[in-house]
């Protein structure tokens, strides 16, 4: 059965066909070698580190909810990574060239820095430019590869991703969308002309904060098979166990995110009324700087909220006086969390700048734990 409906669509995505007496979703599979007579060339499974059948379901699954296939049109092309990483490196990496133009963020994950070194130190111009304002166009001049981070993470900055990808389109770039944040129910890269969607599985796709995962996902399947082989000689391949608790997890993508992006808007909401708080940023806010484009691309705008306290020292009061948020990295779990992102390095944030992950629980108490560790913060 097909479906508009994303709240349909990722209860059944990538589950196979119904056979009398087998799950619905089948168990995960356990092998690093298979039965393998005769030739090799059209094996489906052939090693371990090759491919596996419980990454196959979760690969369509994944590339049904990037871009619901249409009448005549091909499924989308999606390879599962152990990390969020792993799938960034194989993008960025498999495509670098030495002499090659390569144009990233400057304010996105942090992670993303090294990886800067890592490109200048194989012969690889890195530009950078901000995520607001469509910075990255004045800089796509002879790029091959332009990289979006939108929303940008921990600062929330949004761009018109359309307009970029046709902008480098047309100078000869690819372009790969980290969607992180967003999730393919918030936000569909190739469906606004991205040649790669990137994203970190470890966050809202798999929502319960028990999983490490990356996954890219592409139309042209010449692209994918190089990412796949990326995957194959640096063997950046998921678990089986990690790839069937992460298709478990999808069936409660909609649910999840929709009550995690309604807790959002609503923590938004009551942190702007304090004058302790500074810098709030949502997409969904109809006033932040980025609720105009978001509006025009994305479908929910996720969980997550960054606001400024006075200081190091006020933020960690605040923080430390939470009681239904966990003081934790990562964001886009079933329970929410916060921290101040300056602890890390390598973000150009103040040091009293929080980012909070909204998760599942009740907006008005999440609304009511939040102004009263604000309230203690104060002091």
């Amino acid at each position: 059965m097909t479906s508009d409906s994303d709240a349909t669509r990722v209860v059944r995505a990538g589950l196979p066909d119904e056979q009398p007496y087998e799950p619905p979703l089948p168990g995960p599979v356990f092998a690093a070698h298979y039965h393998l007579p005769g030739e090799v060339a059209a094996a489906p499974y052939a090693y371990g580190r090759d491919a596996n059948p419980t990454w196959s379901a979760l690969e369509r699954a994944i590339g049904e909810l990037e871009s619901p296939p249409g009448a005549g049109e091909e499924p989308v092309h999606t390879v599962a990574f152990a990390s969020g990483m792993g799938a960034i490196s194989a993008v960025l990496l498999s495509r670098a060239r030495p002499g090659g133009v390569v144009v990233l963020p400057d304010d996105g994950y942090n992670l993303l820095v090294p990886l800067r070194e890592r490109l200048s130190g194989l012969g690889v111009e890195v530009r950078t430019a901000p995520t607001a304002g469509d910075a990255q166009l004045g800089r796509l001049d002879g790029a091959s590869l332009l990289w979006i981070e939108s929303p940008s993470n921990p600062g929330l900055d949004v761009c018109d991703i359309r307009r970029l990808a046709d902008a480098a389109h047309e100078r000869g770039a690819l372009v790969a969308v980290d969607n992180t944040l967003a999730t393919p129910l918030g936000q569909r890269p190739l469906e606004l002309g991205a040649d790669f969607s990137v994203a970190s599985g470890t966050k809202a796709l798999t929502g319960h904060g028990d999983v490490l995962l990356g996954h890219v996902s592409c139309r042209d399947a010449e692209l994918a098979a190089s990412v796949r082989q990326w995957r194959k000689l640096v063997g950046a391949i998921p678990g089986p166990m990690e790839a069937w608790l992460a298709h478990r997890s999808l069936a409660t993508l909609d649910v999840r995110t929709q009550r995690q992006a309604a807790g959002a808007l609503a923590v938004a909401g009551a942190l702007l009324d304090r004058p302790e708080v500074t810098g709030v940023r949502h997409p969904g806010l109809p006033g932040d700087p980025a609720h105009g484009t978001a509006v025009r691309q994305m479908r929910r705008f996720g969980c997550v909220v960054s606001f400024t306290l006075p200081g190091k020292e006020h933020a960690e009061r605040f923080l430390g006086a939470l009681r239904l948020v966990d003081e934790a990295t990562s964001f886009g779990g079933v329970r929410s969390t916060a921290e101040r992102r300056g602890r890390w390095g390598g973000d150009a944030v103040p040091e009293g700048f929080v980012r909070l992950s909204v998760g599942v629980e009740d907006p008005d108490d999440l609304v009511a734990d939040v102004l009263r560790a604000l309230d203690v913060a104060a002091g």
